[in-house]
C-alpha cells in the first residue's frame, strides 16, 4: 500500500547530468546555430525550478518568437524535451522545459501528477511573458505533463495550443487499474479502506486530494486548441482515458492513435503531426533560407559532446524525404545519448507465501481466479471502472493489487476502529438517503393503520393488506446494515419499517 502511495507522489527522480544529458549550450540542426540557456524559476511555493531554454542564436528578424513549454511525466526531467526541442527550432519555434517541483534537479519534495505541477507551470509562463522574448505560448506534455498541461490550458485562455500526450482522466480510476496486475485477495469491503487509506495519506504527504484531479471535468471548460495522442498498446495510462477526455473537451480537437506502450519512442509522423500543428497555432516567423539550405543539412551537431556527422547535399527533387529522414536521425542520435525517462509499476512485489506477518492466512486463496477483474463500489452503488461487474455476493472476494498490508487490521483493536470508520460512512450515506427512508417509515406507519381498520372488518381484507405491508422487507442486506445502524442513532421508526 505504502509502495503504491509512494509511486504516486514520490516516484524516483530522474537522475542526469546537464552537461553531457542535455543538448549543449550552443549546437547546430540543419545548418543553423541554437543556444542552450539554463535558468532558474521560483514557484509559488518557494521550490527553485531548474530550467532550459533552446532559442537560435540570432532570432530572425529580432522578432520575439513563440515557444513551446515542453511538461516532462511523473518520473520524468527536462532532460525528455530534447526531442521537441530537435522537431520544433528549425521552424522558428522556441523550446523551454523545466523539471517540475519534485523532480529532477528541483527543489520539492512531492510530485502531484498535476496539481502542483499547474502551479510550477504558471511560474514559468509568467516568467516568459515578463522576459519579452516570446510572442504565443505552447504546451507539450506527455502523461503527468499533459495532464499539467491540461489542467492550466483551461486556467489561462491565452495558451495558442496544446499536445497532450497520453494523460489521465481520473487519478483515482487509474489507481484502480494500476492495482489490477497484483494478486493478492481481500473482502469487498476492505477495498474501500485500501482506497480512503491511500487518500488520506496522499493529503497528509503532499496535500492535495487524488478525487480532485479528474480531468474530464477540467476539459469541459477547455478552449484551447489540442491535439492529443496515445499509444495503442499503453497498459499503463490506457488509451480510453484519451478517448473520454477528447470527447469531453470543449475547444477544437484531434486525436492520433499509434503503435507502442507508455514509454515507447513516439512514430515519426506522430512528430511531423505536432510540428505541423503549432505551426498552425503559433505562427512562426518564416525562414527562407531555412526552406532550402537548412533542410538539406542532415543532423544535428554541437560543439561539445556530441558526434560531428557528414554534411551532405541532395537534389531538390528529395528535399522532402531526406528532411524527414534527418529530423528522424537528429532524434535517434539524442536518444543513443539519454533515452526518454520511463514510468513504471515498481515490481519488487512480495508473493503469496513471504506476506507481513501480520496477514491472515486464512483470508489468502491459493487457488486459481475466477476473474482477473477488481470490483470497486462506491458509496453511490456505482463502480469506477466500466468494464467491473456492478454486483457481487456479500461474501464474494475480489482481487485487489497489493504490495503490504501497510494501513490494513493487524490486530482486534485496529480492526474495530477501521469498522467504525466504515460505519460512519454509512451513516453519512443513511443521512443522504434520510428523505426516502422517512417516506418508507411512513408509508409503513400508513399500512400497519390501516391493517388495523381492515381487521375490524374482517379476516379476509386484514390477510392481503398483512401480505402488502410485508413487501418492504425484500431489501437488499446493504439497506439493512444501514437500518440497524439507525437503531443506535435512535431512530426507531426505520426499526419497524423493516421489521
Amino acid at each position: 500500500m505504502e509502495q503504491l502511495v509512494n509511486f504516486i507522489i514520490r516516484p524516483p527522480r530522474a537522475e542526469y547530468n546537464p552537461e553531457s544529458d542535455l543538448l549543449d549550450e550552443e549546437f547546430m540542426l540543419k545548418g543553423k546555430w541554437y543556444q542552450r540557456k539554463d535558468i532558474e524559476v521560483k514557484n509559488g511555493r518557494g521550490d527553485v525550478l531548474r530550467c532550459s531554454h533552446y532559442v537560435p542564436l540570432v532570432s530572425p528578424e529580432g522578432k520575439p518568437l513563440p515557444c513551446v513549454i515542453y511538461c516532462h511525466g511523473n518520473s520524468g526531467c527536462r532532460a525528455d524535451a530534447s526531442e521537441a526541442a530537435i522537431i520544433l527550432l528549425p521552424s522558428n519555434i522556441t523550446v523551454f522545459t523545466l523539471d517540475f517541483s519534485g523532480s529532477g534537479l528541483s527543489g520539492g519534495e512531492h510530485v502531484t501528477l498535476g496539481w502542483n505541477e499547474k502551479d510550477d507551470l504558471k511560474a514559468v509562463v509568467d516568467y516568459l511573458r515578463a522576459d519579452g522574448n516570446v510572442s504565443l505560448i505552447g504546451l507539450w506534455g506527455r502523461s503527468m505533463g499533459a495532464v499539467t498541461s491540461l489542467m492550466y490550458g483551461a486556467e489561462d485562455p491565452s495558451i495558442a495550443g496544446i499536445v497532450l500526450d497520453s494523460p489521465f482522466s481520473d487519478l483515482v480510476e487509474l489507481m484502480l487499474e494500476l492495482v489490477d496486475t497484483y494478486k493478492f485477495r481481500l473482502p469487498k469491503f476492505t477495498v474501500k479502506f485500501a482506497i480512503q487509506f491511500m487518500r488520506k495519506s496522499i493529503q497528509k504527504k503532499a496535500k492535495f486530494d487524488i478525487t480532485d484531479l479528474n480531468t474530464i471535468k477540467v476539459a469541459k471548460s477547455c478552449f484551447v486548441p489540442a491535439l492529443f495522442g496515445h499509444a495503442i498498446g499503453d497498459d499503463f495510462i490506457r488509451p480510453h482515458h484519451s478517448d473520454r477526455i477528447f470527447e469531453a473537451y470543449m475547444g477544437d480537437k484531434n486525436i492520433i492513435k499509434f503503435e507502442g506502450d507508455h514509454n515507447s519512442p513516439r512514430p515519426q509522423f506522430y512528430f511531423d503531426s505536432i510540428n505541423i500543428f503549432f505551426h498552425n497555432v503559433l505562427q512562426p516567423t518564416e525562414d527562407e533560407v531555412g526552406a532550402t539550405l537548412y533542410d538539406s543539412i542532415h543532423d544535428y551537431f554541437g560543439k561539445g559532446t556530441w558526434a560531428i556527422p557528414e554534411v551532405g547535399f541532395f537534389p531538390d527533387s528529395s528535399t522532402a524525404s531526406k528532411a524527414t529522414s534527418s529530423t528522424s536521425d537528429a532524434i535517434n542520435q539524442v536518444r543513443s545519448k539519454r533515452p526518454m525517462s520511463r514510468t513504471e509499476v515498481p515490481s519488487d512485489i512480495p508473493s503469496e507465501e513471504n506476506l507481513p506477518g501480520c496477514q491472515d492466512k486464512d483470508t489468502v486463496d491459493n487457488g486459481s481466479s475466477s476473474s482477473n477483474m477488481i470490483s470497486f463500489e462506491l458509496s453511490n452503488g456505482h463502480p469506477f471502472d466500466p468494464h467491473v461487474p456492478t454486483t457481487m455476493d456479500d461474501d464474494q472476494y475480489v482481487e485487489y493489487q497489493l504490495d503490504d498490508l501497510t494501513g490494513f487490521p493487524c490486530n482486534v483493536e485496529e480492526e474495530e476502529r477501521m469498522f467504525m470508520e466504515a460505519i460512519i460512512e454509512s451513516l453519512k450515506d443513511l443521512d443522504m438517503r434520510q428523505p426516502q427512508t422517512e417516506e418508507q417509515a411512513k408509508a409503513c406507519a400508513d399500512s400497519s393503520e390501516s391493517a388495523k381498520k381492515d381487521e375490524i372488518n374482517g379476516r379476509d381484507t386484514c390477510s392481503t393488506t398483512e401480505k402488502s405491508s410485508s413487501l418492504p422487507l425484500e431489501s437488499t442486506s446493504t439497506q439493512v446494515v444501514h437500518v440497524q445502524i439507525s437503531v443506535n442513532r435512535g431512530n426507531s421508526e426505520h426499526i419497524l419499517c423493516s421489521n
